[in-house]
């Protein structure tokens, strides 16, 4: 084994879908392309939106797609003495202060929303107008209303390669801003660990090599990229591939009908099907290639993974209307 590290990383907040699925299958074939150690780790952490049969069955859906892992599933919800502690050196350092504002009072005197990123990226929320930004350390902690810790964004880093969509820019001051790193509570001992703090924490802990994400997750890299540098930690390289869409151009949801990895598995759908249509539409797969139609799962996994290369990635989201035809 080489030492590389890479990651699948399910968020148990509902069913994973097919557009999970291709992203999930790019991550592994890529991993297992470089004999890397390949660890799970289930994000669950975002707990009002957590479904509590969805970790099941997201290692279920893995399981059926013929994907494994290295040792045993890592649960963020386990974590939190290291989110702590990695909070607490933020603290020390200056780059964190405690945010007693609404999402409608960000909403309200932040500036008009931007059309577009520096790279062309549309913005993910409101950027922060800087309302608590003051706080210094040694001031006194809220105690009057909830509030989670906001972490100082600098200028630099403002730009990092993408191993799909190669150089990516933004400017993250005027187009992300302050981010939180923790959730509301009344009191810093309970204000547990968000998003981005915890999956910077986990991928440095695990010594992750190589993170695999869709794209529209491109502007929390910029944000996470900062978190790396304040920690005083090199970050691992990047691969945002392009999302699995509608028609409408918006990622897969309920609005597109069923595209459950479960209901195509209870309405009898083989693995292989699934498996084929994400190795065509990532572009690993030449469309004019059908030798894939007579292998078993695994002979699919392992042309795939010893023909593997970035360069074959498309670059362009996949729009799909019938998924049952689209699949096939």
């Amino acid at each position: 084994m080489s030492s590389a590290v890479c990651r699948l990383a399910p968020s148990p907040t509902g069913a994973q879908h097919l557009g999970n699925a291709r992203t999930f299958l790019i991550a592994y074939w890529s991993a297992r392309s470089q004999n890397a150690r390949l660890m799970l780790r289930i994000e669950d952490i975002d707990s009002p939106r957590i479904k509590p049969w969805a970790t099941a069955q997201a290692i279920t859906d893995l399981n059926w797609l013929g994907m494994d892992w290295d040792g045993d599933p890592i649960i963020q919800t386990e974590r939190s003495t290291l989110y702590d502690q990695a909070r607490n050196q933020l603290m020390e350092a200056g780059r964190v202060y405690p945010c007693t504002c609404t999402r409608r009072d960000i909403e309200a005197a932040a500036s008009a929303p931007h059309e577009s990123t520096a790279s062309g990226w549309t913005p993910d929320a409101p950027v922060y107008p800087g309302t608590c930004a003051g706080w210094k350390n040694g001031d006194p902690l809220p105690e009057d209303k909830p509030f989670c810790f906001r972490f100082r964004m600098h200028a630099k880093p403002d730009r990092f390669f993408d191993r799909v969509h190669g150089e990516v820019t933004c400017d993250p001051i005027r187009d992300i801003g302050d981010f939180p790193i923790t959730r509301k509570a009344e009191t810093a001992a309970d204000c547990l660990a968000a998003y981005q703090l915890a999956v910077v924490i986990d991928d440095i802990d695990a010594g992750v090599t190589e993170v695999v994400r869709g794209d529209d997750l491109i502007l929390s890299t910029f944000r996470q990229l900062q978190l790396y540098e304040a920690l005083g930690h090199s970050p691992p390289s990047h691969a945002h591939v392009p999302l699995v869409t509608g028609t409408d151009g918006r990622r897969l949801a309920k609005r597109h009908g069923d595209t459950r990895l479960s209901h195509f598995r209870e309405q009898g759908m083989t693995p292989e099907t699934i498996v084929r249509w994400a190795a065509k539409t990532s572009g690993l797969c030449p469309d004019s290639d059908d030798s894939l139609k007579d292998m078993t799962l695994d002979q699919i996994h392992q042309k795939l993974i010893g023909q593997f290369d970035w360069v074959h990635i498309r670059r362009q989201p996949t729009v799909v209307d019938d998924f049952g035809s689209a699949i096939d």
